[in-house]
């Protein structure tokens, strides 16, 4: 497929780049709303250091904080509020996903002719001019630190949809690894969970051909995280991994994987209606769900796609069948997430039934990646099979 890449974003990596963070913003003005979620931020001592930062360079400081893991489409409006109301110039997300794009939704409301960023969502409003964002990273998972995506909840709805537009990429981004050494355990193997389902979900199990570089490229990015999960688990402070995770993170969805590549994103599809309905760890849904799909759609067709992934990121035995390398992809892939990154194996723990299912496969097969009512990447994909898929989670 032809394409067009473009990514503007501007990434300070490392653990000395932070004060730099105030000449970026003064590009923008010295009215600045920061954007973070429940508080870690000032336990780690973060939140102080920007302040100070700020503070020192004569920046005007606003705050919303709060933001939720699946961060809402009221907490949108507040910051919106706060911006209209105080003559916000810039906007500051620190924190991870969740506050990225909680902050993007911000961006992309303070302009539009509504007070709701639903309507913005729904598409009867468009989006026009945003106001700038920059990022501070403190957890390696969505990527939205460098693209130009952002999901939202509304919970009254039990929806979780998203905004996709060019002027959201970040403008500007720092991270710095250290920073992550702090995220709890089951925060970091969610967030890599995340990390390589972007690769999968939204590349690699994409319909074929795509190019022999990207497919490389993106099993590079795959073998990193599979061999610095366990290290930063064992050692939170170990630079090292925590580095190539961050950086991994970045790459996986900043739209370059996805060069030429016909996406549909059958996994996210799913976890987000689990999100919407339960509110769980996205990252977490998506490593219950991965191998239950894979072994679902395992059949003539898919079993070279999914062998290649074993062979070359998981350690399976190039000697074996295609159809037994690619079940053995799909026991290494269980084990790696349940066993060496310690998350539970089902539904059924995070406190799921199957009493929505129905509900949540028909919003899944009648959504953005299936106008037709099938979802169609590696596999095609009927409500049906929506329903089997989840059942097989539990």
């Amino acid at each position: 497929m032809d394409f067009v890449f473009a990514n503007p974003t501007k990434v300070y990596f490392g653990t000395s780049q932070l004060p730099h963070l105030p000449e970026e913003l003064l590009k923008f003005g010295r009215k600045v709303l920061l954007v973070y979620g429940g508080g870690s931020i000032k336990k780690n001592g973060l939140y102080g250091r920007i302040t100070s930062l700020l503070e020192e360079q004569g920046l005007k400081l606003f705050e919303l904080s709060g933001v939720e893991p699946n961060p809402r489409h009221t907490t949108v409006n507040r910051g919106v509020q706060i911006c209209r109301r105080e003559g916000v110039d810039v906007l500051l997300a620190v924190g991870g996903g969740s506050t990225i794009d909680c902050a993007k939704g911000i961006a992309a409301t303070v302009f539009a002719d509504t007070d709701d960023v639903w309507e913005l969502v729904e598409g009867k409003q468009s989006i026009g001019r945003t106001l700038p964002l920059v990022t501070v990273l403190t957890l390696a998972a969505t990527g939205s630190e460098m693209d130009c995506g952002a999901v939202l909840s509304n919970v009254p709805l039990n929806i979780k949809s998203g905004l996709i537009h060019e002027s959201l990429f970040p403008a500007v981004s720092f991270e710095d690894p250290s920073i992550t050494s702090s995220v709890p355990a089951y925060q970091t193997a969610s967030g890599s969970a995340d990390i390589i389902t972007h690769i999968l979900d939204v590349a690699y199990l994409s319909k074929p051909r795509q190019m022999e570089m990207l497919r490389n490229i993106q099993e590079e990015v795959l073998r990193t995280v599979i061999k610095f999960t366990p290290v930063a688990l064992r050692e939170p402070d170990n630079y090292e991994a925590r580095a190539n995770l961050m950086w991994a993170s970045s790459w996986a969805l900043n739209n370059f994987m996805y060069c030429g590549v016909q996406q549909c994103p059958i996994l996210h599809a799913i976890e987000h209606e689990l999100s919407a309905h339960y509110d769980i760890t996205h990252g977490h849904g998506l490593a219950i769900l991965t191998p239950r799909y894979l072994k679902y759609i395992l059949n003539a067709a898919t079993a070279p796609v999914i062998a290649r992934l074993g062979v070359q990121c998981l350690g399976v035995d190039a000697a074996l069948t295609e159809h037994q390398a690619a079940t053995a992809t799909i026991e290494a892939i269980s084990k790696l997430y349940f066993e060496t990154f310690g998350l539970s194996s089902t539904l059924s723990s995070l406190g799921i039934d199957d009493s929505r299912f129905e509900r949540m496969a028909q919003a899944c097969c009648h959504g953005l990646f299936a106008p037709d009512g099938q979802l169609h990447a590696l596999a095609d994909l009927s409500a049906q099979d929506v329903v089997e898929i989840l059942k097989l989670s539990l």
